[in-house]
C-alpha cells in the first residue's frame, strides 16, 4: 500500500472513530442556555420528584415519577427513575449512571440508562436550598420540573417555566405528573 493510500486510510479511521464518539456521548447544552454555577452534586444528590416533563416515550404515560441520585464513587452518581404505569398497573424502574460534563462546580451532567451512550443532563436553575430544579437535556424536547416535594409553589413554576419559554422551549407541551397519592 502507498503511503498516500495509508495515511489517508488512517484519516478515515480517526474521523469515523470522531463521529462514532460524539454519537455515542451526545452531552451538549440548549442554545442559549448555561448550567448553574456553583453546584454542589452532594447537595443534588436524594430524592426528586417530577412536576413536569417534556414528555417522551421511556416516561410516556408515567406518574408518581422520582428520581433518586446517590453516589457510586467519586466520579459516579447512581440515577434510579421510577414511576407508576396506571394503564399496566405496576411501577416501571430504570437505574443508570451519570458523570460530571462540565466543570467540577457546574451543574452540567451526562447520563446513561444504555450502556456507553450519554445523554446531557443540564441543571440550568435551583434555588439556594436545593429544593426545585429546572433540568434540560440536549436540545428543546427534553425538560424537567424537579421538586424535593410532591409539589412546587406557583412562583417557582412560574420562574422556571420563564425562562424555559426565552430558551425556545414549547411550555405548554409539558406533561403535568400526577404526584397526588
Amino acid at each position: 500500500m502507498k503511503k498516500g493510500s495509508e495515511f489517508l486510510l488512517g484519516l478515515i479511521v480517526i474521523t469515523a472513530s470522531v463521529m462514532v464518539a460524539n454519537l455515542v456521548s451526545c452531552v451538549t447544552i440548549p442554545k442559549g442556555a448555561n448550567a448553574v454555577k456553583p453546584f454542589n452534586k452532594e447537595k443534588y444528590l436524594g430524592k426528586w420528584y417530577e412536576i413536569a416533563r417534556m414528555d417522551f416515550k421511556f416516561e410516556r404515560g408515567l406518574d408518581h415519577v422520582t428520581a433518586t441520585y446517590s453516589l457510586l464513587d467519586e466520579n459516579t452518581i447512581r440515577v434510579d427513575n421510577k414511576g407508576y404505569s396506571a394503564k399496566d398497573m405496576k411501577w416501571k424502574q430504570s437505574v443508570g449512571k451519570a458523570k460530571l460534563a462540565g466543570l467540577p462546580n457546574e451543574g452540567r451532567l451526562k447520563v446513561s440508562f444504555f450502556g456507553p451512550f450519554y445523554a446531557g443532563y443540564n441543571i440550568i436553575a435551583i434555588d439556594h436550598d436545593y429544593k426545585y430544579a429546572l433540568v434540560a437535556g440536549n436540545n428543546l424536547n427534553y425538560l424537567w420540573l424537579l421538586s424535593r416535594y410532591k409539589n412546587m409553589p406557583q412562583h417557582i413554576k412560574d420562574e422556571y417555566l420563564s425562562l424555559a419559554k426565552s430558551l425556545g422551549y414549547r411550555t405548554e407541551k409539558l406533561v403535568w405528573t400526577n404526584q397526588k397519592n
